[in-house]
């Protein structure tokens, strides 16, 4: 017996669908099995992704609130719903992807002239526009002040909370072996004000590398060997939850 009711769908996107229930403070996150690159150009299905994405950014959600950094993450789902479903606070998403970069790697190889697995210290921070139409592209700080995304202060804020999320995530992968090569993650302002992390923390928005791991495809532990075709997706997204539940309280059940 859960402790909500579904209501209407109010948004699907590549990964997961938000749905209202019967209580205005909270939404159902269902994550999915769809699999999708370069702005959802490469498709397929793979199942059980959806559950470990689940499970693995509720498992890390947890460890952000208990570093002090609010999210809007409120539990998983219970029942029925035990597998692929996230309570979550409402949130108004703001329209700009937070990338911060410890290892270059990825598509910034291709923009700037540096090698694969050059260490960035301090980190390299970016803003993107989130709207596949325009192919998400880089905000500089004039871009962003011509489309009014965010105020001076709430871009100091993003990027304020982003870094601090970096310092919590790569901790917490480095004491199960992971690398933090970089993560994307998006911010939301609740219906009071606060500006949270919302959406997910998983291996589909993380690079992780296998740190006792040599070969650079086998060290891969996400959405990479999809986008490289190097097969065993779901096996590395498993790797890493069960990592992560080594060093992890059991995520709580929302109810």
């Amino acid at each position: 017996m859960t402790a909500y009711r579904l209501a209407n769908l109010l948004y699907e996107g590549k990964a997961k669908r938000v749905h209202a229930t019967d209580q205005p403070d909270l939404v159902a996150v269902e994550f999915k099995d769809d699999a999708t690159a370069f702005n959802a150009l490469k498709k397929a299905q793979l199942a059980g992704k959806g559950s470990l994405n689940c499970r693995i950014s509720a498992l890390v959600f947890e460890v952000l609130a208990q570093a002090g950094i609010p999210t809007h993450y409120r539990g998983l789902g219970q029942g029925d719903h035990a597998e692929c479903w996230m309570l979550a606070r409402p949130v108004r998403v703001i329209p700009v992807e937070v990338v911060v970069r410890n290892v270059a790697a990825g598509s910034l190889c291709k923009q700037l002239p540096l090698e694969p697995g050059t260490p960035l210290d301090p980190p390299l921070l970016d803003f993107y526009y989130k709207d596949d139409a325009y192919g998400d592209p880089l905000l500089t700080d004039a871009r962003l002040e011509r489309l009014g995304l965010v105020t001076a202060s709430q871009r100091q804020e993003l990027e304020v909370l982003a870094l601090r999320v970096n310092a919590v995530l790569r901790e917490l992968f480095h004491s199960v072996g992971l690398r933090l090569v970089d993560f994307k993650i998006e911010l939301g302002l609740t219906a009071d004000g606060q500006l949270v992390v919302a959406d997910e923390v998983s291996p589909d928005t993380c690079r992780l590398w296998d740190e006792a791991e040599a070969d650079v495809q086998a060290r891969i532990l996400d959405k990479d060997r999809f986008r490289q075709d190097l097969g065993g997706v779901v096996e590395a997204y498993g790797e890493v939850l069960k990592r992560l539940q080594g060093v992890c309280a059991q995520p709580q059940v929302y109810g």
